[in-house]
């Protein structure tokens, strides 16, 4: 059998496989990939990310990101600022930043002391106050496209929620074709957000998203009207904080902020 190194991350609770696949030598199956992210079988994570050689002068990697299902996504946040930690040391001499390609578009990272900066790409197709019943009831739900497709839920008490149930019957609706991660917000009486979120792929509620966090904050500066940037906390713990500048009801300059750190790592058996 052949052997992959890798190194498990963690972005504010969310964690990774990260492998250098720059010389495109591991063709992961997703079968294969889903086994290396399982708990009990393998290294444990919510998803994989994959160096891979950028093939165009405006970026110095591309990042392939797939969720612990095995199936490949446009996008992940808190990855992507696990990715760029990842690649600090095989940038180009003395760059301050790393840019980096994904589906969801070109990603600028940088780095703020032991946090890591991502600059994302615009978002889209955001459709808020909309009411639909999903199983228990009529409730006000918001929609926008960070990257990936999220759901906000406002909710008086995310220690309350139900993150799971509500969460799962959400993603399955048939509003969502593609499905969609939902995230259940509590705005504090502080201006601080706490978010919850059940990620699509993964089929359970994670420690942290961190589009979902950038989702969140974004319908909260429209529905609620506070200023950004705001800081939110995830489950795991940890603080995340989202810029953006407003330019009519569009965002741009949108940014995500948060630790990335490396748990450790090691070689295993495919």
């Amino acid at each position: 059998m052949d052997s992959l190194p890798f190194v498990k991350m963690s972005g504010a609770g969310n964690d990774f496989v990260v492998i250098d696949n720059r010389a495109m030598n591991h063709a992961l199956t997703r079968e294969q990939i889903a086994r290396l992210c399982d708990r009990h079988f393998g290294i444990g994570a919510d998803g994989l990310l994959a160096v891979e050689p950028a093939g165009q002068p405006d970026a110095d990697f591309r990042m392939r990101y797939y969720n612990a299902d095995g199936g490949e996504a446009e996008m992940c946040g808190n990855g992507a600022r696990c990715f760029a930690r990842f690649v600090h040391p095989l940038r180009r001499a003395n760059a301050e930043q790393v840019r980096f390609l994904t589906p969801a578009g070109l990603i600028t990272g940088e780095y703020v002391g032991d946090e890591v900066r991502i600059s994302l790409t615009a978002p889209t197709e955001t459709k808020l106050h909309r009411r639909a019943d999903f199983g228990w009831g009529e409730i006000e739900y918001h929609f926008i496209n960070t990257g990936v497709p999220h759901a906000v839920v406002y909710v008086p008490d995310a220690a309350q929620a139900e993150v799971v149930t509500h969460g799962r019957a959400i993603r399955r609706s048939t509003i969502f074709p593609r499905g969609t991660n939902v995230n259940f917000v509590q705005v504090t009486d502080s201006g601080k957000l706490i978010v919850r979120t059940y990620e699509r792929g993964v089929e359970d509620e994670t420690l942290a998203c961190g589009t979902g966090v950038v989702a969140s904050a974004l319908v909260t500066n429209r529905v609620h009207r506070l200023a950004l940037p705001l800081c939110v906390k995830v489950r795991g713990g940890d603080l995340l904080t989202v810029g953006a500048r407003a330019e009519g009801d569009a965002f741009c300059d949108v940014t995500l902020t948060g630790p990335a750190t490396e748990v450790f790592s090691g070689e295993i058996k495919i």
